[in-house]
Parts: structure tokens; sequence; C-alpha cells
């Protein structure tokens, strides 16, 4: 039987942190190379350090003389990148950072599998929904990504100006039967300005936004605050630390309340299962909990590479469902055509939407009217109640 009473830590990290600055970069070439051509092929990995960004990977286009052509504008989109996320470090900053591009051409053997409808790998790719909050999502993962796009919007507006880019945030909160009620500590590390500023400093600065993003009543006289506590935390992004891409996959989904499939999604196009069917079977247990099916629903769908039919689809809702998780498994593919082409079409993933899912998460925000976090609508519920 699961656990009512306990307390569960996730953590969330900002735009600006080393490996989120190297996501953005890999998405926003995903998204150039889908805006030139909606079957683009991308696998697009960057490192950033002190001063450097390197950027690799494959890539296609159907016209390799345009693709060619196309190699060019890289360094201005890692450039761009680097500047709306605000870094203009002396040893990191948009326009003196070298840029490096080694992107070359697809592998003609993975391209093939993709061209006959095949998913783009094997793996296994799992989605979660529960509903402690009104996204369906788990509440520690949901609030820390809360924070930290708080603190990003009062320090890009300049409401609050001694604010830097890089930042992490970590929740822990109490449950009572099965339902976050408290929130027994709080961590948040910030980039400043000035090694004059102390931690209590950032703490006043942090704490009213904070407050602001959290349910009334979590904070408590018993709540412990831990802001900065190192105490000077001015050299950061890539300048303090190395960053990569693909390496917060789970701050990317569900911040450990469920499991992860291995995969990391940033610069990958939706032809790569990694990304698109956890886009999928998070829409799917989503809309699981949305129909009443349960209140708590796990997903694990798996691909062979070159091979369109899913090899198994598996349900756990956790002892909550209404129906027999059986009867959700054979429901699944009457709702929801599985294959990859089938949910590039259903989700509609050959857009350029790429680049706004690399910081604070990409489950639990809201659809995007140009088609963005597709994956998050609720509209296939009626669907898999009716053949559940």
């Amino acid at each position: 039987m699961a656990r009512s009473d306990y307390v569960f830590t996730s953590e969330s990290v900002s735009e600006g942190h080393p490996d989120k600055v190297c996501d953005r970069i890999s998405d926003a070439v995903l998204d150039a190379f889908l805006s030139e051509e909606e079957t683009a092929r991308v696998a697009c990995e960057t490192f950033a350090t002190t001063g450097m960004v390197v950027i690799g990977g494959e890539v296609g286009l159907s016209d390799q003389e345009r693709l060619k052509t196309f190699m060019g504008n890289i360094g201005q989109i890692a450039r761009d990148c680097i500047k709306d996320i605000g870094y203009e470090q002396d040893k990191f900053h948009w326009n003196t950072c070298h840029v490096l591009n080694f992107l070359h051409e697809q592998s003609a053997h993975i391209s093939q599998g993709v061209d006959r409808d095949g998913a783009g790998d094997q793996g296994i790719m799992f989605g979660y929904a529960v509903d402690e909050t009104p996204d369906l999502m788990p509440a520690p993962i949901q609030y820390s990504h809360a924070i930290l796009r708080r603190l990003a919007e009062v320090r890009k507006n300049g409401t609050e100006p001694t604010l830097r880019p890089d930042a992490k945030s970590q929740l822990t909160m109490r449950y009572e039967d099965g339902k976050p009620v408290e929130v027994t500590s709080i961590v948040l590390s910030t980039q400043h300005e000035s090694i004059d500023q102390s931690s209590d400093d950032i703490r006043a600065i942090v704490e009213p936004y904070i407050r602001e993003e959290l349910p009334e009543g979590w904070l408590t006289e018993d709540t412990e605050w831990w802001v900065n506590p190192t105490g000077t935390f001015v050299i950061g992004g890539p300048d303090g630390d190395a960053g990569l891409t693909g390496r917060k996959i789970i701050v990317d989904t569900y911040g450990g309340a469920a499991p992860h499939g291995g995969g990391a999604f940033s610069g990958k196009d939706p032809t790569k299962v990694d990304r698109s069917a956890a886009y999928a079977a998070r829409y799917l247990a989503k809309n699981v909990v949305a129909a009443g099916l349960a209140n708590r629903c796990t997903i694990q769908l798996s691909y062979a590479i070159g091979i369109a039919k899913p090899l198994s689809i598996y349900v756990d809702t956790h002892g909550t469902g209404k129906v027999d998780d059986v009867a959700i498994e054979q429901a699944i593919p009457q709702a929801m055509d599985l294959t990859p082409r089938g949910i590039r079409e259903h989700l509609q993933l050959n857009r350029p939407i790429y680049q706004r899912t690399a910081a604070y998460g990409h489950f639990g925000r809201q659809p995007d009217s140009d088609g963005g976090f597709s994956w998050e609508k609720t509209d296939l519920a009626d669907a898999l109640k009716k053949y559940a």
C-alpha cells in the first residue's frame, strides 16, 4: 500500500543554470531547423564553459546546399539565446564568447528507419499525472519551477536589477493523506550582483516573490529557509560551472516523483521518441486523471528503432483507479495512434515550439495558441472514458 503521510523534495534550476543554457541553445537550433523545414532532422548537443560554447550532433534538411548555407546561422542562434538569458559577464558574455559549430549531416542508417515511419531509436518513456495541483503535476516540482520563473520575470523587467541569471530552488513538502499541506523547508540559491550582498540581503529580495507563488498556509513558522546558504554567489553560469545538454532530466519532468526513461529531450526533433513519446505519455496520463479514471497515473511506452508500433503500453494508477488498469491500457491505443508519426500529427509536434520548453519544465505548462505544450491539453479525456 502506498504511503499517505510523508515528506518529499524536488528541485528546479533557472534558465541561467549552465545545463539549462545548453538545453536552450540546443532547442533554439532545433526550432531554427523546423522553421526552415518541418521534416528537418536534429539531434543537437551543446557544451558551455568559461568563454566558450561548443555545439555538435546530427542535422538534416532535404536540400544539402541549403543545409550548408544554414550552418552559418548557428553561432548567432547561440549568441541570441545567451543574450536573452542575460549573460554579460566578463568571462561569459553573449557578444564575446567563442561559439564552435561541429554539427554534421544525420547518419543515413538512422534516417532510413525514420523514413519508414519507425521510431528514431529504441527506448522506454514514462508519463505521469496526479491531482495534487491544478495542472495535475507533483506539487514540489511545480512550485519549485514557479518560484524561479517569477524571479526571472522580475530580474528581466528591471524590478530586481541585482539578481543574475543562475539560480536553483528546492522545496520539501509534507503530505497528509497523500496531499501536500506544508512546506517544511525551502532552499533558494541565486546569483547576484555584488559581493557586498549578504544571504540576508538576498532573502529580503526573494522572499516576497516566493510567498506570492506558494499556496496560502503552506509556509509556516516552522518552515526552514536556506537562501544562498554558502554566502556569496556572484560568479555563475558556465563561467562558474560547465554546462551540458540533457543533464537535468528530472528537473525537466516530475522532480523524481515518477520514473524517467533515461532519454533527454532538448535538441531532439520529434521523430526521436525520447521526446515525442515522453510527451505522448504525459498527455495520456494527464487525460486519464482529467477524465476521472484515476487520481494518479503512470504510463510507460516502449519502442524499437525503425519500428512504428509501440512494443508495450503499461498503466499503473497506484490503487487510485476507478476502472481496472488493464482497461485503461486497452483504451489508450483506441483513443490515440501511438506510432511516431501518429504522435507527431496528433500533438502537432513538427513546429518550432521547443525553445520555450528548455527551462521551468516540459510538463505542467499551459498550452499555447501556436501549438506549444499541446501535450498539456485534456481533450482526450472523453475518448478515454468511452473506451475504458
